[in-house]
């Protein structure tokens, strides 16, 4: 009986001891659950970015350094916020919304431009750049296509596009069938696609258009100089460029744009994206997200 009883007595403190312990796991994962993306970040000294290896926004080098132009204003912003330490993940454009809801990385740096129907499923800084469209096509531009209503008024150009990019809606507003609308995984396929004669013309955005071309380095592709921007709902098209976050990151946003509006008052922003191609007249001024979307 009283081997029972000092049996039972160690198994009530080993319960009570095990009870207490469980209940201390629960409050810490309460505090880090209580926590931000924000103070997460802060604290962990590190942030991770989704990207699409889309130059000049975001691309790893040949030796696997993340830059670009999105990249590299994320990247002095958030030195400025006192985070030093940028990792990338690499998806599919078409993925980087669904995998930042799915919490695969903290922020979107990938030039993504503002729409009213991404901002349903995210919070968009202030923009960074303001760019107009661009196609590129075979050389000497047999098919005559100097704008997206050429593509469309032709019976047979088929065009290639990244998928989930803003122009796939510009083409549909211009009257483009969608079966001559080719969706590729990124501009590099796009890129294939032309130079394999699966697509008559690719197009993407002004500096996407030239690194890509620049790159490729191809005698047989050649950008359109005179290309018309299309006019959506009576309007020329003009894009702006943002970092995207998840709604609930109000505060890590609000951080964000206060730091990038350092670098737009000093000229640092300019000095920033010139090493990608985008000149003064590719800044966005004073416009902001909630501007755009109105």
């Amino acid at each position: 009986m009283g081997k029972f009883k000092l049996s039972y007595m160690k198994l009530m403190a080993i319960g009570t001891l095990l009870f207490s312990l469980f209940a201390l796991a629960g409050c810490g994962n309460s505090e880090t659950a209580d926590k931000s993306t924000f103070e997460k970040v802060k604290e962990q000294g590190y942030v991770t970015v989704g990207f699409a290896n889309e130059k000049p926004y975001a691309y790893q080098t040949a030796d696997g350094e993340l830059t670009g132009e999105a990249v590299e204003v994320a990247r002095a912003v958030l030195k400025n916020l006192g985070i030093h330490e940028m990792r990338g993940e690499l998806t599919e454009f078409g993925s980087l919304v669904p995998g930042l809801q799915a919490e695969r990385f903290d922020m979107i740096t990938a030039g993504m431009f503002i729409t009213p129907e991404r901002a349903k499923e995210v919070a968009f800084a202030n923009p960074e750049y303001s760019i107009g469209e661009a196609i590129a096509v075979k050389k000497g531009n047999p098919l005559d296509l100097h704008s997206y209503e050429d593509i469309a008024n032709h019976p047979v150009a088929k065009v290639a596009i990244p998928g989930g990019a803003i122009e796939y809606d510009y083409l549909i507003q211009s009257e483009v069938p969608e079966e001559r609308i080719i969706t590729v995984s990124d501009i590099t396929a796009a890129l294939a696609a032309l130079q394999s004669g699966r697509a008559d013309v690719i197009t993407a955005t002004g500096p996407s258009i030239q690194a890509i071309l620049d790159t490729a380095q191809d005698p047989n592709v050649e950008r359109v100089m005179d290309f018309k921007q299309p006019v959506i709902d009576g309007e020329s098209v003009r894009g702006y460029g943002a970092t995207a976050f998840r709604k609930e990151d109000d505060d890590f946003r609000e951080a964000f744009n206060r730091e990038l509006q350092k670098l737009k008052d000093s000229g640092e922003l300019l000095k920033i994206i010139e090493p990608f191609g985008f000149t003064e007249q590719e800044l966005p001024g004073d416009i902001t997200a909630e501007d755009i979307l109105k």
